[in-house]
């Protein structure tokens, strides 16, 4: 599945970036009208119209994997449980930014495989930035000019106590128990900045090297994150859970992602809190 998939990205990358043109339709102009869903989050018709073209298009080139979006009507979990690959799509991840148009939200698509997710990608529409992985494939960003950059893994020789190491945390979501964990990173280690980006863009931030720590302890769903931790994963990261200290795992019976942390390509000489 992997191969067929990879093999036909160029089409899934037209997909989105249609997708991200029906975005900043709405974006660009003079006014636009925010919903609030059942779960106080704001929804815009941004976010249906991207979905809309997204869904149709998956459809068209995957007929045969089913679709897990955030704007789709959701599917039983005892029909969900049977499926072995599913799309996890969020078509417009950062909506809160999307309102403030700081242009810091995205677009997120995974494949996720027994729980896994093993190609990704996540299209950042103002910069017209696309990031995309495949499970040993290796990670890579294209620009708006459609040059490829490989995402490769660079391991710091700094000594633990000197390296400097960079915290992304959420523009809109930095809670007081984030803030804690914030505050026991910056105690451990003697040199740290701080980087605040809206959406899943943070962990485009990780799989380039520009921060080494992203602590999200507050709530997530599923297709926030999915595609972002194929990505951070190909170039030597990793996104775990708080608690379990384990790999986020999808299609769960509940789509909430647990507390999770976050890191860089110097994840093997940070030393967890």
């Amino acid at each position: 599945m992997l191969a067929d998939v990879n093999n036909k990205k160029e089409d899934i990358f037209k997909v989105i970036k249609a997708a991200g043109n029906e975005i900043l339709k709405v974006y660009q102009g003079d006014d636009f009208q925010v919903e609030i869903k059942s779960d106080e989050t704001p929804l815009t018709i941004a976010d249906k119209q991207s979905n809309n073209v997204i869904i149709n298009g998956l459809k068209v080139l995957f007929p045969e994997i089913p679709i897990l979006s955030e704007e789709s009507k959701k599917v039983p979990y005892d029909e969900r449980r049977n499926w072995k690959y599913l799309w996890v799509v969020d078509p417009l991840d950062g909506t809160k930014e999307f309102i403030k148009r700081n242009g810091e939200f995205s677009i997120n698509l995974a494949l996720i495989e027994n729980g896994k997710p093993i190609f990704g990608v996540l299209y950042i529409p103002v910069m017209r930035l696309l990031y995309y992985a495949g499970r040993g494939l290796g990670a890579y960003r294209v620009d708006k000019n459609k040059k490829i950059y490989s995402l490769k893994s660079k391991k710091s020789v700094s000594k633990e106590s000197s390296q400097n190491i960079g915290i992304i945390y959420s523009k809109s979501h930095y809670n007081s128990e984030t803030r804690e964990y914030v505050q026991k990173i910056r105690k451990k280690y003697n040199h740290t900045n701080m980087i605040s980006v809206g959406s899943a863009m943070k962990l485009t931030y990780l799989a380039e090297g520009k921060a080494d720590i992203y602590p999200r302890l507050g709530p997530t769903m599923e297709w926030d994150i999915a595609a972002g931790q194929i990505i951070v994963e190909e170039t030597g990261g990793k996104v775990i859970d708080y608690y379990k200290r384990k790999p986020l795992i999808y299609n769960k019976e509940d789509l909430r992602n647990s507390w999770f942390l976050a890191f860089g390509h110097k994840v093997e000489q940070i030393q967890l809190i």
